[in-house]
């Protein structure tokens, strides 16, 4: 809500009517695309294994 609201000042009806994609795509063109992607399975079963709950 912040960044709809705040950032791109856009009026709450605007704001509720808009698609979390859309709202992805404000934020990539503000900020550009990141390039840290979520892991792998493979790699987020090696950091559990790595580093278990207690």
């Amino acid at each position: 809500m912040r960044f709809g609201l705040g950032v791109l000042r856009l009026a709450p009806r605007q704001f509720w009517e808009t698609t979390p994609r859309e709202l992805h795509a404000a934020a990539q063109g503000l900020f550009g695309a990141r390039d840290d992607v979520a892991p792998s399975r493979e790699k987020l079963d090696a950091l559990m294994r790595a580093f278990p709950d207690r």
